[in-house]
């Protein structure tokens, strides 16, 4: 997800994505501990985009 998409969603919706992206990303990195990922790549994003996500949370809850 990019920064403009995140920025557009309610906090409710902010949450929800969050715990799905971490699923996502767990579950990404058994994956490939049991047998190497075809894109690895896809690791990385999903960890930048949780850490978008809980940057945005936490700066609405500042505000």
């Amino acid at each position: 997800m990019k920064q403009s998409e995140i920025k557009e969603l309610s906090v409710e919706e902010l949450k929800e994505k969050l715990a799905d992206y971490k699923k996502q990303h767990e579950d990404l990195k058994m994956a490939h501990s049991v047998t190497p990922l075809e894109n690895p790549m896809q690791i990385k994003s999903t960890r930048r985009t949780v850490a978008r996500l809980a940057t945005e949370l936490t700066k609405r809850e500042v505000q």
